[in-house]
């Protein structure tokens, strides 16, 4: 057996003589049970807000998106059309096209984007979980928008007495003043029916009227085949690596391909930024907190001073004395490690379960359990552990252990 880690457990199990070393013990241990715990949980509740957070754009992200090269709208053909088709990879795929238009209704008007969009939508985008009132009905009449842009104009739905009115800016050369010269109108119009409305967080529900895709191409003067983006749902069993080069292949240079975290990067990059900041800032307050272990092995090493002259004189070499002592800071700060993630997931599994802290009366603060998190905390517990206890183990001399 390993002799000074026999020692060294001996050492953790054993109280001491001075009720003073062991109070210093009792705090020590409770320090890193707690900063351990507290650190999961805040790490817990990030992840919950990254997926909270995610989860708003991912109702109408979707697992990959074909987006225009340059400007706005791009060309897809019937041929490239079969060739998707056949992708292996790729269970369904749904054609849109997106511009800004100008709303009005009763006096009341907003800016906001008109989404064309085919019947493949649906399919590939999730909108039952997004629907807020009436269904998501989308015709040549019908239209489905975001509950902030009927709130906003002050239209409900099914109103076909008195319809919204959609406004967008003819295509052309020229000067506007020229255009305005002219018989012609600078807009051309289309009057639709709210048939459904969707909820899902402020800026989105401000954002956007769902119509149909040749109504809308109709209306922004554009042929058959121009679009401005196409979304793709995978298999299950796909490799999205495969599929993203298939596609690709078909729609060529005209095109660049981004997934979820690639069309919201920016929201992305934040979200981990703050994630990151917050285990620093932590993991800093753990440092201090271990200066406590450096400390507490420090007053065991003067407690134990008699023992360790003890086991000198019988052959032990200042080298496994220093051992002893290392071993033992190690085993405190690991068993309060895992005291303190065990802590930690028993909280989380209740907010889970229970959700008894809320942000709402009917929202739950979101927090998720990730086993990344619970080797991150230990890692961190244990590296922090080993550096304080090398510190305070060096502290063991011969000039310490002197028989004399």
């Amino acid at each position: 057996m390993n002799f000074p880690l026999y020692i060294a457990k001996r050492y953790v199990r054993s109280k001491s003589s001075q009720n003073a070393v062991n109070i210093i013990n009792f705090i020590t241990f409770l320090v890193i049970v707690i900063g351990s715990a507290a650190l999961f949980i805040v790490l817990s509740g990030f992840a919950g807000l990254k997926t909270f957070s995610l989860s708003f754009t991912n109702s109408f992200d979707p697992e990959l998106k074909a987006l225009p090269a340059t400007g706005k709208f791009f060309e897809i053909t019937p041929e490239q059309e079969k060739q998707l088709s056949e992708i292996s990879g790729l269970a369904i795929y749904s054609k849109e096209i997106e511009e800004k238009v100008y709303l009005e209704h009763r006096g009341k008007n907003h800016i906001a984007y008109i989404k064309g969009i085919d019947s493949n939508y649906v399919k590939s985008i999730k909108v039952d979980s997004i629907l807020y009132l009436g269904d998501w009905t989308i015709n040549e009449q019908q239209v489905v928008s975001g509950i902030g842009i009927a709130n906003i104009l002050g239209v409900t739905i099914n109103q076909f007495r008195s319809p919204l009115q959609i406004y967008a800016v003819k295509p052309g050369t020229g000067s506007i003043s020229q255009s305005m010269g002219s018989s012609n109108s600078l807009y051309n119009q289309l009057p639709m029916v709210i048939g459904g409305v969707y909820a899902v967080e402020a800026d989105l529900d401000n954002k956007y009227v769902f119509a149909d895709l040749p109504l809308v191409q109709a209306l922004l003067e554009k042929k058959e085949n121009q679009i401005s983006g196409i979304n793709f749902k995978l298999k299950e069993d796909a490799d999205a690596l495969t599929v993203r080069a298939d596609i690709k292949a078909v729609l060529g240079e005209s095109i660049v391909l981004k997934n979820r975290e690639e069309l919201n990067s920016t929201l992305y990059k934040m979200l981990n930024t703050e994630n990151l900041a917050t285990y620093l800032i932590f993991t800093l307050v753990l440092i201090i907190a271990l200066f406590n272990v450096v400390g507490a092995i420090i007053m065991m090493i003067l407690d134990k001073q008699q023992n360790s002259k003890t086991l000198y004189s019988f052959g032990t070499t200042i080298k496994e004395l220093r051992s002893i002592y290392f071993m033992q800071g190690i085993l405190v700060t690991s068993m309060g490690g895992i005291i303190g993630v065990l802590l930690g997931s028993l909280l989380i599994w209740s907010q889970t379960t229970f959700g008894w802290l809320r942000i709402t009366p009917s929202l739950a603060y979101p927090v998720e359990f990730k086993i990344m998190n619970v080797f991150l905390v230990l890692a961190t517990i244990v590296v922090l552990g080993v550096i304080a206890s090398k510190i305070a183990s060096s502290r063991i001399n011969k000039k310490l252990i002197s028989l004399h």
